[in-house]
């Protein structure tokens, strides 16, 4: 078995000839990119989709509320619901910031989650007549945490890397190393708390319901209201858990979901401001550069030319020619 150090510096190595350029770069697959920084940034608003974040080289910090986590080449941060939040990155020209963005795939995530929970629970049975270990600790439900990465999660995001260097391999084997992945995060240092948010019918699923709605419904008229009533929960409670999971309100989070895509559709796609704002729903072009400005520092022009290069997605080169 390879060190944890050479596994690390391989992984870095890879990363860092697949991208040439600061911003994203696609792989074989459309849920697995790569990043490069080569700046620090302090305290950026950012808005995740579902991920698991593995850096390998440089670091960043997650703020959500008042928690920050730490994600390096020692720590991985998983995100399991749509989230904004702020970002530090440390990077220099010398030794950017080089990651893995692996999207995470809600329905193989949650059927994971059930299985390992399932098998779980057959081997409490067997251990004690009231079916629970003695000294097992209650598992908190989150949606966002930073953890260890061990020896057998690293190996398999080497092996992931190394069957992308193979259009075949890719088609073929890569997907099934990716459900290996979501199997050692599920069985990892923090995978309970992640297995608990995912449970059906816990009010930590019944959110990222809603979240997911919101996420795919942005510019429509959303309402409060009725997220709660389609998450079978009353106002207040709604109101309750809702700020339990994202350290913020509906209405803010929903404000930051559409801000977000806003500035992603002016990067990515040209759109100017206005045009942008109509498309994520907002009814008023001086109340969206307002907000905009109040969250991201600058206006919207400002901030596209400044953010276009740090966001912009690069085809992938491959990795046919990588050790």
């Amino acid at each position: 078995m390879q060190g944890k150090d050479d596994i690390n510096s391989r992984l870095a190595s890879m990363v860092a000839s697949l991208t040439a350029q600061e911003g994203f770069t696609a792989s074989a697959l459309d849920y697995v990119h790569f990043m490069r920084s080569d700046h620090a940034y302090r305290r950026t608003p950012v808005m995740y989709e579902p991920c698991i974040c593995i850096i390998v080289q440089g670091r960043k910090q997650a703020y959500l509320g008042d928690a920050t986590y730490t994600y390096d080449a020692r720590q991985y941060l998983v995100v399991s619901a749509p989230m904004p939040f702020e970002a530090d990155t440390e990077a220099t020209a010398e030794q950017p910031m080089l990651g893995i963005h692996l999207g995470i795939q809600h329905a193989l995530a949650a059927e994971l989650a059930l299985a390992v929970q399932e098998a779980q629970a057959d081997a409490a049975l067997a251990l004690t007549p009231t079916g629970k270990p003695a000294g097992t600790p209650a598992n908190t439900p989150t949606f966002m945490y930073a953890t260890q990465v061990d020896d057998t999660l690293a190996e398999a995001v080497l092996r992931l890397l190394q069957a992308l260097a193979s259009p075949l391999e890719a088609k073929i084997l890569a997907p099934a190393i990716v459900r290996e992945i979501y199997f050692r995060i599920l069985m990892g240092e923090q995978g309970a708390a992640m297995r608990a948010a995912l449970s059906q019918g816990s009010h930590f699923q019944k959110i990222s319901r809603a979240l997911r709605k919101i996420h795919e419904g942005y510019s429509d008229k959303l309402d409060v209201d009725s997220l709660a009533r389609e998450s079978g929960m009353s106002l207040p409670a709604f109101h309750l858990h809702f700020k339990q999971v994202t350290s913020t309100t509906p209405i803010q989070y929903i404000k930051a979901m559409r801000l977000h895509k806003a500035r992603l559709l002016m990067i990515r796609s040209g759109m100017n401001a206005y045009t942008a704002s109509n498309t994520v729903g907002y009814e008023s072009s001086s109340q969206f550069s307002r907000e905009f400005k109040r969250l991201f520092g600058r206006s919207p022009l400002e901030e596209v030319r400044q953010m276009r290069s740090v966001l912009r997605m690069h085809e992938g080169v491959g990795l046919s020619s990588l050790s």
